[in-house]
């Protein structure tokens, strides 16, 4: 007969309820967690403030 330690006989739920373990991203992943503000999504002031070089 094989001698059993208490955490073999304990039943463990594995089921998949509950938050992630870890985040898909982080709060010091984004640019407020850096002390940036958000940026709009559009581009337009990337196109007025285009090099002279680009014509």
């Amino acid at each position: 007969m094989t001698s059993h330690e208490p955490d073999d006989l304990r039943p463990v739920d594995l089921s998949d309820e509950g938050p992630p373990v870890l985040p898909d991203q982080t709060s010091d992943d984004t640019d407020s967690g850096w002390g940036d503000w958000s940026a709009p999504d559009d581009v337009s002031h990337l196109l007025e403030e285009r090099p002279p070089h680009w014509g």
